[in-house]
């Protein structure tokens, strides 16, 4: 006979369980890819993945709730949330295959929902287009799609894109004195602020960061982006733009800190001219996301770039 939802405990995350948090999130992601036809995403050891615990708990202490099988003491379930000024981001949900199909990702998902309700705040989240069991769990609970990425995948070569790029001359590498700024930026275009998440992206304390700025010619800031090089990840994002051409030129600069590896970045799909341009480059689509909502949501006046880590929609 299967666990029964009855016999899990639901309790917050401590440093303890990293290890095992870690290699739920290896296992649960590649299982659910490799069982679909998909390439595994993660390769390597499995503590590769504490790069998540790691990151979404220097922001935001104590914010992962786990599900413990009570009778084994077993991790069933694991679900990182990030409460900001203007919402509550949904970051990385996952069970264990052992516990698929138990309701152990409902039981955590509505722990996070009665909580961000309490707070009377909106939440976000971006979700693959592939996993409708993900899209309808988070359906279920008042999640609407709102906006639709793709998902772009490109091998830098090691002497990095042979292309000019207009604008590129006002890209630079953003310093502390611009915090304030992206953060006033991004309030301004995506209607969110994390001004704590842009602050650790700059400060980067553990060298896995790397923000660029894309400077106005009528002062202050016209976007920002960001990327991160680990061996478990290579992505760009967050980010946030007033223009398709201040995208272009962001991400020439993200992508050039990837000489010779492959990165991935999610733009939106009704970005016509970064889409092209990405492919002049030699991108190729390798998912479709979508930006998902619960609650209030402004359409952006400007180009966002999400991530999956840490999320914000």
């Amino acid at each position: 006979m299967g666990t029964k939802m009855a016999e899990f405990e639901l309790r917050a995350m401590v440093p303890a369980d990293w290890p095992e948090v870690s290699a739920l999130i290896y296992d649960s992601i590649n299982d659910w890819y490799r069982n679909h036809g998909f390439p595994e995403i993660f390769q390597g050891p499995k503590d590769v993945c504490l790069l998540f615990c790691e990151v979404y708990e220097r922001i935001d202490p104590g914010r992962c709730l786990i599900a413990v099988e009570s009778q084994t003491g077993r991790l069933a379930g694991s679900c990182f949330y990030h409460p900001r000024s203007t919402h509550v981001s949904l970051g990385i949900m996952n069970v264990h295959p052992a516990y698929f199909g138990q309701g152990v990702g409902s039981r955590l998902l509505k722990q996070v929902v009665q909580w961000a309700d309490e707070l009377g705040k909106p939440m976000r989240l971006v979700s693959s287009t592939m996993n409708l069991d993900s899209f309808s769990l988070y359906n279920r609970v008042g999640f609407r799609p709102r906006m639709v990425f793709q998902d772009m995948l490109l091998t830098v070569p090691e002497t990095g894109l042979p292309v000019e790029v207009p604008g590129r001359d006002r890209v630079r590498p953003a310093n502390l004195a611009d915090v304030r700024p992206m953060r006033n930026l991004e309030l301004e275009l995506v209607g969110i602020e994390r001004e704590a998440d842009l602050r650790y992206f700059v400060e980067n304390p553990d060298g896995h960061w790397h923000v660029s700025v894309i400077d106005s010619t009528a002062g202050g800031l016209d976007g920002f982006l960001v990327s991160i090089a680990h061996p478990a990840l290579r992505l760009l994002g967050p980010g946030a733009m007033r223009s398709e051409a201040d995208a272009v030129a962001l991400i020439h600069a993200e992508l050039d800190r990837h000489r010779g590896h492959s990165a991935v970045w999610l733009v939106p799909s009704d970005c016509g001219h970064v889409i092209r341009t990405m492919y002049d480059w030699g991108a190729v689509n390798c998912e479709l996301h979508f930006g998902q909502s619960r609650g209030a949501w402004t359409r952006p006046d400007g180009i966002v770039m999400p991530t999956f880590m840490p999320e914000t929609g």
